[in-house]
């Protein structure tokens, strides 16, 4: 999801950028919006061939737009693995729209933000088209600058907002909020006023947008809900035509509904499985399997895997708090993967107790009948006590006494 970057020297805001783990599809954005009553273009989801003539039904536009549903961004000048081109389409031909749907469900959609096989495609939105008199742009999102949520506004909509930033600083209207107060009919008749909202009853409905926004935002435990654009249109209504939604992921205790809409068919297997146990994976080209603590050491790892001639088959961080089980989820999840030769663990024990890593081991190998080389570094707390669990295993692990020497023996060992 591309965040709302704007310049310093033009906004006087920076942005936070998160990592975003929560991804949903750009219908489920609209229908969170829907249900906030946040006005939205009405559309139907079609998931079969078959159902397209009754999700019509529900629509009654001159116009209609047949959108793929995937997890990437230029769907647009995306093209199908059958040939066919545009994961956007725009008719108004009723009878058209099943043709447009027969092309691209069940298909791979391949854009400049997949891979090259592209992303399967299984849901498709058909949506009414509105007739836009014009665009403007608005986001609320939490800014540590502020310490607090902070609203964006430009009467330039529907262009990158950062350019506006950058060349026309006026156009760009920041407001600090209070958490506890949020947007009220002041803030919220002034920014609107700012957006170009002048009509009486277009600025009166603009006002009760910008409202519910505000309720979507803090519902949800929002971290930026970015609407590009929000839009007038010729029979003088205020619509969202496209939501960028950004998630507090430690919020996901009280928002366990909202995470359980996500939509992990797009996503490795292997790391929709390591989250299950709270495991951060990401799945790389290599051969040599690493195990660590924290995302710096994930990286050092890698980069010290590569210095000595290796290729790293993944980035698995166990975190600060991990258990035995987790260790032993780790393991599974490495031990499965076809391309791993070999597995390097470099823990540094902090918060992490080594002897934790070093009875995960122990169990994870034996209960796993582990049958490709162990690279074993362990540093910090308790570790000499750890390194003895190792050693009285009579298990085969290799153990290294600094990271470039483990990395040596994990590269060697998959050469032999």
């Amino acid at each position: 999801m591309r965040s709302a970057h704007l310049l310093k020297k033009t906004t006087e805001v920076i942005c936070v950028s998160s990592v975003r783990n929560l991804n949903l599809l750009e219908y489920q954005s609209k229908e969170l919006l829907r249900d906030s009553g946040v006005s939205v273009q009405n559309f139907a989801i079609v998931d079969d061939l078959t159902k397209t003539n009754s999700a019509l039904e529900k629509l009654h536009a001159d116009e209609f737009v047949i959108k793929a549903q995937v997890l990437a961004g230029g769907r647009g000048k995306g093209w199908f693995d059958n040939g066919f081109k545009g994961g956007v389409h725009l008719t108004k031909d009723r009878n058209a729209v099943t043709n447009y749907v027969k092309n691209m469900l069940g298909h791979r959609l391949i854009t400049k933000q997949t891979s090259k096989d592209g992303i399967l495609v299984q849901k498709i939105m058909i949506a009414e088209s509105v007739d836009i008199a014009r665009e403007t742009y608005v986001c609320i999102l939490m800014d540590r600058q502020h310490n607090g949520p902070v609203l964006i506004a430009s009467p330039a909509g529907g262009m990158d907002i950062e350019t506006v930033a950058e060349k026309h600083p006026e156009q760009i209207k920041t407001v600090p909020l209070d958490i506890y107060h949020g947007i009220d009919d002041e803030i919220a008749k002034d920014v609107c006023t700012f957006l170009g909202f002048s009509d009486p009853d277009i600025l009166n409905k603009a006002i009760y947008e910008l409202k519910n926004l505000w309720k979507l935002f803090v519902d949800i435990d929002a971290l930026q809900v970015e609407i590009n654009p929000l839009v007038e249109t010729t029979d003088k209504q205020v619509v969202a035509v496209d939501a960028k939604i950004a998630f507090d992921d430690n919020a996901q205790f009280r928002q366990q509904n909202l995470f359980a809409l996500e939509d992990v068919s797009e996503k490795d297997p292997r790391e929709v499985d390591a989250s299950r146990f709270n495991l951060n994976y990401i799945g790389m080209d290599g051969n040599i399997g690493c195990l660590v603590n924290g995302a710096g050491l994930a990286m050092a790892t890698m980069d010290i895997i590569k210095l000595n001639g290796g290729s790293p088959a993944n980035f698995l961080d166990v975190g600060g708090s991990v258990k035995e089980d987790q260790v032993f989820q780790a393991f599974r999840i490495l031990s499965e993967d076809p391309k791993v030769k070999a597995i390097l663990v470099n823990v540094f024990g902090g918060i992490v107790n080594c002897i934790t890593i070093a009875r995960g081991i122990v169990a994870a190998s034996r209960n796993l009948g582990l049958q490709i080389p162990l690279v074993v570094r362990l540093e910090g707390t308790n570790v000499t006590e750890a390194k003895k669990v190792l050693a009285e295993s009579g298990l085969p692990i290799l153990t290294a006494n600094n990271l470039d020497e483990a990395a040596r023996k994990a590269v060697i060992s998959v050469n032999t």
